[in-house]
């Protein structure tokens, strides 16, 4: 159960149903209540046109037993001490009013009615009969019941008011049947009822198959996500739907993982090999001249010893630096002077001429030092007779220039050199003790530092490597 309702297909068509479902409800209330008030004003509107038909008899002095009431409605006559004078004839049971009284009584003082007059000659004649009068105004409404001939239902009530002459105020209660809203209200309920599971169940039947089809592409893209963790094969790639939507930008940003993943662990891969190949010879020319020195005191070189041994420091040194640069190690933000920073780093080599203006930087000193230093020991192999170092401000950065007299870099080898490991002479290099990873230093150093390092030709015809780093402010 956990599992089903754990996939997102489950709970999308299960969120999809719910929202619907409440919609159906508060939509369908809405429906049963505008229902049932537009069928209550009906009836409460035929109510008040039974009732004022009765009060235009009242008004016009007309006498209760001679009032034409509608026998197939409830209809009471109610005088102001409330004793019921007039009412339908087969009126047999009523609530909701302001009496229960079905039989009608004589009215207050003797007059209104021919059942409390005396039998005098003129009975006859004004038995009942009283002055016209005015209609009232302010008509109420109220709900209840009643039964006539047997028959019982509910009623929407209308109380209108008139001024009957003589016969002093009375009011008319008349009631408009409910049946036909009871009716109405109780088919739309059943059709609600027996509609709603339907039409929550097609609601989620497509939703089901919906995102069944949308996330097809994710299974698929999880199956090879899972088949590449099994092979490590970073070579393969994510199937990419032909939908252009969410998915497949998904599929597009994953296979970018991958391939930049790919290159990470090939990098990485060549990286060991190529440090152990380089640290390789140094080890071996040490291991060879210290058995030497073991069997042959006489011939040990200590000076090609110290020579390796030195070699062999520089190269863990620049692989340290190296992997602390690639575990994202931060500069720092310590400001110091880009220019006197040069003069200290050309200080003792002869053939640099430096020309170093003040111009503040934030950072590393002592990494942005090892990148001057790479950069002007390799000038100092190439150059012919001259290094030449500046140091100025280009608006909101500072250059540092190294320029040599040499052959220069050519354009297609440009940014090949800043890749680990590269060596464009490999005999001298290595011979000079260079293993190829002091530019590709220099490179990352200024990348983390926010910087940049380009290469280009000296006006002397020779290299020319730019260091730019952004000026503290």
């Amino acid at each position: 159960m956990r599992r089903i309702f754990g996939s997102v297909r489950s709970r999308a068509t299960l969120g999809a149903t719910l929202v619907v479902a409440v919609a159906l409800v508060a939509a369908g209330a809405a429906v049963l209540l505008s229902l049932r008030s537009n069928l209550m004003d009906q009836a409460g509107n035929e109510a008040q046109r039974t009732a004022q038909n009765v009060v235009a008899q009242l008004a016009a002095g007309k006498p209760y037993d001679q009032l034409d009431l509608d026998d197939e409605s409830p209809v009471q006559v109610v005088d102001a001490n409330g004793t019921l004078v007039a009412a339908s004839d087969e009126l047999e049971r009523i609530s909701g009013t302001a009496t229960d009284a079905v039989k009608p009584q004589p009215p207050s003082g003797g007059t209104g009615t021919g059942a409390g007059a005396d039998d005098d000659d003129d009975a006859d004649d004004d038995s009942g009969r009283g002055e016209a009068g005015e209609i009232g105004e302010g008509t109420e409404f109220s709900d209840g019941s009643a039964t006539i001939d047997g028959e019982s239902a509910d009623y929407r009530f209308a109380a209108v008011p008139v001024e009957a002459g003589d016969r002093g105020r009375l009011t008319v209660y008349a009631g408009g049947s409910l049946d036909a809203e009871q009716s109405a209200v109780n088919t739309a309920l059943t059709v609600m009822l027996v509609g709603f599971p339907l039409l929550l169940g097609v609601v989620a039947g497509v939703t089901w198959l919906v995102t069944r089809r949308a996330l097809r592409p994710v299974e698929g893209i999880r199956g090879e996500m899972a088949a590449i963790t099994a092979s490590e094969d970073l070579a393969r790639r994510v199937p990419v739907p032909g939908t252009h939507d969410e998915v497949a930008r998904l599929a597009l940003t994953t296979n970018e993982t991958l391939a930049a993943l790919q290159t990470s662990v090939e990098r990485q891969r060549r990286f060991v090999a190529d440090a152990s190949h380089e640290l390789r010879s140094p080890i071996a020319s040490l291991r060879t001249q210290l058995e030497v020195g073991v069997a042959h005191p006489e011939l040990l070189d200590l000076d090609g010893a110290v020579e390796d041994t030195v070699r062999l420091q520089g190269l863990a040194a620049d692989l340290l630096l190296l992997a602390r640069l690639d575990a994202g190690e931060r500069p720092g933000d310590a400001r110091f002077d880009l220019g006197a920073l040069a003069r200290e780093q050309a200080e003792g080599r002869a053939e640099v001429t430096v020309e170093a203006r003040s111009a503040q930087v934030a950072g590393s000193r002592g990494q942005v030092g090892r990148v001057l230093t790479n950069l002007l020991d390799n000038a100092a192999r190439h150059a012919r007779s001259a290094v030449t170092l500046t140091v100025r401000r280009e608006g909101e950065w500072v250059v540092a220039a190294v320029a040599d007299d040499g052959d220069g870099v050519a354009e297609a080898d440009r940014e090949r050199i800043f890749e680990r490991f590269v060596r464009l002479d490999e005999a001298r290099s290595r011979d000079d003790g260079g293993a190829g990873l002091g530019l590709a230093i220099a490179r990352d150093v200024a990348v983390r530092h926010g910087g940049a390092l380009t290469v280009g030709r000296a006006p002397a015809g020779g290299a020319l490597f730019e260091l730019r780093l952004p000026q503290a402010q």
